[in-house]
């Protein structure tokens, strides 16, 4: 399968479980792999052939800056959800959710969840 890579999407989303985080929010950064066969539309020059990346990161920040949930695991799902509900040519994804400075008392970057789905789990 080839890959298209959207790489570094950020969003300020109201997500987590203390109240708090759900009312200030946190940026997230999204990376994603999307795995489909890219080879029709390399042949015919024809993007309506593969997959729109825009679009694609247009969705994730959809779900991302949508309705609060308390954890990144099912921001995650919903992500990936929207993905194969929307572009049926994405057979497999990839998709890493990284909280940006988490509300914890120690200090470092980012808590990242990453998931692996193909479209025959949805």
């Amino acid at each position: 399968m080839d890959r298209i890579r959207i790489e570094g999407l950020e969003f300020h989303g109201f997500h987590g479980v203390p109240a708090a985080e759900r009312e200030i929010g946190h940026r997230y950064r999204v990376d994603a792999v999307l795995e489909l066969d890219l080879r029709p539309a390399a042949a015919e020059d024809d993007v309506e052939l593969t997959v729109d990346y825009g679009e694609v990161a247009r969705t994730l920040i959809q779900v991302g800056t949508g309705p609060s949930v308390r954890l990144v695991e099912t921001l995650a799902e919903g992500m990936a959800a929207a993905v194969f509900q929307q572009f049926p040519r994405v057979r497999a994804l990839e998709l890493q959710v990284a909280k940006i400075h988490p509300p914890v008392a120690l200090q470092f970057a980012a808590a990242v969840i990453e998931i692996r789905r193909s479209r025959d789990e949805y």
